[in-house]
């Protein structure tokens, strides 16, 4: 009788490894900085579609940042790519970097 079970745990660890990278593809949107307030940590993106907050369609909008030191890694008309979640009714990028 054969053991499958090797072939099928290397089957699961496989789909397992390749989770965060389709998870991460899923949630990133495309954005333009319009204004950052470091004070406040907040920035300003013009911004497409953000599936994974059921925003259909662009606009620009305010977000909180998770981390200030992100603010500090682009200026204002810079392209980004970032993930935004909504955090306690307040819409805060949890990650953000350059984009071409």
């Amino acid at each position: 009788m054969k053991k499958p079970i090797p072939t099928l745990a290397a089957a699961m660890f496989a789909t397992i490894l390749s989770l965060p990278a389709a998870y991460a593809q899923g949630n990133a949107a495309q954005g333009e900085v319009k204004k950052i307030d470091a004070s406040a940590g907040k920035i300003s993106l013009k911004h497409g579609p953000i599936k994974s907050l059921g925003m259909d369609e662009g606009m620009t909008m305010v977000f909180r940042v998770k981390d200030p030191a992100m603010l500090k890694q682009v200026k204002v008309g810079d392209k980004v790519e970032f993930e935004a979640e909504n955090a306690d009714g307040a819409y805060t990028v949890t990650k953000m970097q350059k984009s071409k």
